[in-house]
């Protein structure tokens, strides 16, 4: 089954915005929950550590931080690295400029970044988002001492990197960070702004960001865990993962989305086209309905998943139930499980938070 064999695979690799917020937060709840809060029960009994913000409608969100210390500073929340969600923000930073008619999602990209121009056929915008590039891959370069692929510890990267080896298009997905790398640069070369600068204005502003940014080398920026290695790692990222901030911030963006304030519906609509050839991959997302327990019919879920060496980060959004929800651990061997199978960590989650399911009482590991 396409859905299974793609979402399956699944193990995804991550302007400093500050603004106003109009969300309430409330105080994270360390250790164990409470019997009553059965969303965070199921995360409980799943073994999950870390932290969940959720936001069951427009104007709430609430966080509950589960078998690790909670933060008390209201105004100095953890951050996390974001991974690969740094993706659906690239994506609407595209789908921004495919509304200002500066982007065509199914022309050359070579057309807006002229480095990608040789004698191979440049990749479309839309190949980029969907990881059908053919561009060269990180994952590909020799592994460091550590066993991580080095083009993520030895300073070759980059954009000469990512155009330096590639080959044709392609009608089936691999994923690769060079394709957001890449788009990075040509979102930089249509506007004729830093990234930095996109983020704060088009994304950090209008969806009311606190402390999010992308990770550059030599940064003193704090975040969950953080040592030597993985910063430097981080940083390599690039515009394909490297943004770093709290996780409320990632439901405000969630909010901004859905409300409108980033991109108008038709845009929306467009990027969150699941391809089921593609395994449901939108651009820069998943999306696909899934049967949650406890649900009459079946859920409209948008997933982006991230995942870098022990961080693991889940964004979920519910559009059809005005519900978002954010994960993220430093539990790198953590099972979520998939969604669309009807059980798992996160699939119970969901259940207990849009369905009303009752997590199952059960030892948590």
């Amino acid at each position: 089954m396409i859905l299974r064999a793609a979402l399956g695979a699944l193990a995804l690799v991550a302007a400093t915005g500050c603004a106003p917020h109009d969300l309430r937060d409330t105080a994270p709840t360390p250790g164990a929950p409470a019997a009553s809060d059965s969303f965070a029960q199921a995360l409980y009994t799943s073994g999950f550590t870390g932290e969940a913000v959720v936001s069951r409608r427009p104007g709430d969100l609430s966080s509950v931080s589960i078998g690790r210390a909670a933060r008390d500073e209201a105004d100095n929340p953890e951050r996390w690295p974001w991974a690969s969600m740094t993706k659906q923000v690239l994506a609407v930073l595209a789908m921004q400029q495919v509304e200002a008619d500066t982007l065509d999602l199914d022309a050359p990209a070579d057309r807006y970044l002229p480095e990608l121009a040789s004698k191979v056929p440049s990749p479309t915008i839309r190949q980029l988002l969907q990881h059908r590039s053919g561009l060269a891959n990180p994952d590909d370069s020799p592994p460091d001492a550590t066993g991580f692929p080095s083009f993520y510890s030895d300073g070759q990267t980059g954009l000469d990197w990512c155009l330096a080896d590639r080959s044709a298009p392609s009608d089936q997905w691999r994923y690769n960070n060079c394709d957001y790398i890449v788009l990075g640069a040509i979102l930089e070369n249509v506007t004729g702004e830093p990234i930095e600068a996109l983020l704060e204005k088009r994304i950090a502003t209008p969806s009311g960001w606190r402390d999010t940014g992308l990770l550059r080398a030599g940064s003193a920026r704090d975040f969950a865990g953080r040592d030597p290695a993985y910063t430097t790692r981080i940083a390599r990222y690039g515009t394909s993962a490297a943004l770093v901030g709290p996780l409320a911030d990632m439901l405000r963006f969630d909010r901004a989305l859905m409300a409108g304030r980033l991109i108008g519906p038709e845009a929306r609509a467009a990027m969150w086209q699941g391809d089921p050839q593609l395994g449901y991959m939108a651009l820069g997302q998943w999306v696909f309905d899934a049967q949650l327990e406890g649900c009459d019919a079946p859920v409209r879920i948008v997933e982006r998943r991230g995942a870098i060496g022990k961080y693991q980060v889940r964004n979920i959004i519910l559009p059809k139930r005005d519900m978002a929800l954010a994960l993220a651990t430093a539990d790198g061997e953590l099972d979520f499980g998939e969604i669309w199978t009807g059980s798992g960590a996160l699939h119970d989650a969901l259940a207990a938070l849009a369905c009303n399911a009752i997590a199952s009482p059960a030892t948590p590991r």
